[in-house]
């Protein structure tokens, strides 16, 4: 990614071969069995609050609070480590093992604390808010006063622990079944086109839709054929799993009386039904931008109109493989460009063995950021494929890390945000970093391929996910009127709400329609998809106060880091001048996009593209 011409990277740093983490320090030297007792032991201590918590003074609330907290903390630092390991091999028996013991010994931990919540959700408002008004709750008053929004919905304390003791063998159990399924997706390519001798090479999910972005449209649509090659063997086996967890929810949903299948997530984003509609309306009405980018690019890239393969090819000249090495040099010189402080902590990730970044096989796909825990320090987990949005997606990732490790001072009540926030810092990273590299570039192409880069990052974020909650909305009401889905009804709503978002720009190819069947988020985290648009909308309006502002603006986002979850997200936006109850504010931020998309095209003309 850098300006210049720089030797070419050896296959191991092209590879990140060498970029793996260390998870030992998550035991803190001690062993899973150990953290395990003192959680146990935690566990106990908490038990003797039971018929107490409407008679405890603040500072005795606080107290069990705190103990709460060192039982959170040694149950993130082992269960941590067990899901760690557990990705970076999903078919390994003895990381299956290993996870499966911890899960079954601390969810009969957190059944039998049941009770806290029930109890703290029968205290009345009055009770509760003469608790909070004393400072010493300061460090879990937001926790607990979001606690008390669950209310209508829990249920009886026999029937909560039923439901968290089942939890083990029900829905954890066939996400993680959908986990494994993935992991082992295999797709043939002919073996030229990565870099082997044999005349077909077998590789991972992860490497075949990385091809999707090669500049040769033979080579893209040989790679989605392969993909769906690939997809199809276990297609049937994961839509069973994708029926039978939409139908845990829609159990769960009705036995908490929730209004829809969003409402819980919602209400967990700390978003109302109605802010959530009004975000998918105001992005569903602007269903001409993503139209209007792939129209331009398919004269780009001198096609009549893209295929759904095209979407994600390259625009640049030439695409150069990019090492481990650059991209590390590139992205910290960005973070230090806005704020050396946040480079400096950024640093930490490469020199401190706290990202996993190599392809490997039975790898978990796509990448991440894992918090753990505030006493600790967060994890990145990456499928590097040395592409150049790869980079990009290094940014993002860090971003998350950033947040965490700003946020850590909160402690463990409040370290996270809700959903809707959890995007900001990863998409403004991602955003610093192309536009440090944009204020380099000279070049007419190499600046539009940047441009375009960019663009293609908010459309994915903001239109695509948008069409993906449009999705998850149909197969989730589907399920409850009519019952359960056929692997061809899947497919026909996939392509139905994908069809939405494209328009006429993009003709879907008849094996288009299974690629729902590898995404995650639908099985792990139903709902989760739109805190994608919200989190760019946000932090594209965030970025605009920066570049308005300059370096006055740096600490209100840094700020807006350090305060984690530990407020509302209105009042998070405030710190940054973003008004997130204002309903124009998505329109504001939907024309930044525009924006985005505008001098895209303008830098295709001057570089004589179109």
């Amino acid at each position: 990614m850098s300006t210049d011409s720089p030797a070419a990277p050896d296959q191991t740093d092209l590879a990140a071969a060498d970029v793996a983490w260390d998870l030992s320090t998550l035991l803190d030297g001690r062993s899973s069995d150990d953290l395990l007792d003192e959680a146990e032991e935690l566990t106990v201590a908490l038990e003797a609050y039971r018929g107490r918590i409407a008679g405890l003074s603040p500072a005795e609330f606080a107290e069990m609070m705190t103990v709460m907290a060192r039982l959170w903390d040694c149950q993130g630092r082992v269960g941590g480590y067990t899901s760690l390991k557990y990705t970076e091999n999903v078919a390994d028996p003895a990381s299956q093992a290993a996870m499966m013991a911890v899960q079954e010994r601390l969810t009969p931990m957190a059944t039998r604390l049941v009770f806290i919540e029930i109890e703290f959700a029968e205290l009345t408002d009055e009770q509760v808010e003469a608790l909070l008004a004393d400072p010493v709750l300061d460090f879990c008053a937001h926790h607990l006063r979001g606690l008390r929004k669950f209310r209508p919905h829990l249920l009886s304390e026999a029937e909560e622990r039923v439901l968290t003791e089942k939890s083990v063998s029900g829905s954890s159990a066939w996400v993680r079944l959908f986990d494994e399924l993935t992991s082992s997706v295999q797709v043939e390519l002919p073996g030229a086109l990565v870099g082997s001798e044999d005349e077909t090479a077998t590789v991972a999910l992860e490497q075949g839709l990385a091809m999707l972005q090669h500049p040769d449209r033979e080579v893209r649509q040989t790679a989605a054929l392969a993909v769906t090659a690939g997809l199809e063997p276990g297609l049937r086996t994961r839509a069973y799993v994708f029926n039978t967890l939409l139908l845990d929810k829609r159990v769960d949903d009705g036995l908490r009386s929730y209004d829809s299948w969003i409402s819980s997530r919602n209400l967990a984003n700390e978003a109302t039904d109605e802010s959530v509609a009004a975000l998918v309306e105001a992005v569903q009405s602007r269903y001409d931008l993503p139209q209007r980018w792939y129209s331009l690019k398919a004269q780009v890239l001198g096609v009549p109109k893209l295929a759904d393969y095209d979407r994600m090819a390259s625009v640049a000249a030439d695409e150069s493989e990019v090492g481990w090495d650059e991209a590390r040099t590139t992205v910290l010189a960005a973070y230090r460009s806005f704020s050396p402080e946040l480079a400096d902590v950024a640093e930490q990730f490469f020199d401190g063995s706290w990202i996993d970044a190599p392809v490997r096989p039975g790898k978990r796909p796509g990448a991440f950021c894992a918090y753990t825990v505030p006493s600790h320090h967060p994890y990145l987990l990456l499928n590097w494929t040395g592409r150049a949005r790869d980079v990009a997606t290094l940014a993002h990732e860090l971003g998350h890390g950033l947040h965490a490790m700003l946020a850590r001072e909160q402690g463990i009540y409040h370290q996270t945000t809700p959903l809707t926030l959890a995007e900001t810092a990863s998409v403004f990273g991602e955003t610093v970093t192309s536009s440090a590299l944009l204020a380099q570039i000279g070049d007419p192409n190499t600046r539009f391929a940047l441009l375009a880069s960019t663009l293609e990052d908010s459309i994915a974020t903001v239109f695509r996910q948008v069409a993906m909650n449009r999705f998850e909305e149909a197969v989730h009401t589907e399920r409850r009127e009519v019952g359960e889905l056929a692997v061809e009804r899947f497919g026909e709503l996939w392509v139905e709400t994908q069809s939405a978002m494209l328009g006429d720009s993009v003709e879907l190819s008849e094996g288009y329609s299974t690629w729902w069947s590898y995404i995650p988020h639908f099985i792990g985290t139903p709902g989760y998809v739109y805190a994608y648009a919200y989190g760019q909308l946000l932090a594209l309006s965030v970025y605009a106060r920066y570049q308005a502002r300059g370096q006055e603006f740096v600490p209100a986002y840094l700020e807006l880091l350090r305060a984690g979850g530990s407020r509302s997200p209105e009042e998070l936006g405030r710190i940054v001048d973003c008004d997130l109850e204002d309903p124009g504010f998505w329109i504001a931020g939907l024309d930044i996009v525009e924006g985005q998309l505008d001098a895209a095209a303008e830098a295709a003309t001057a570089a004589g593209r179109i």
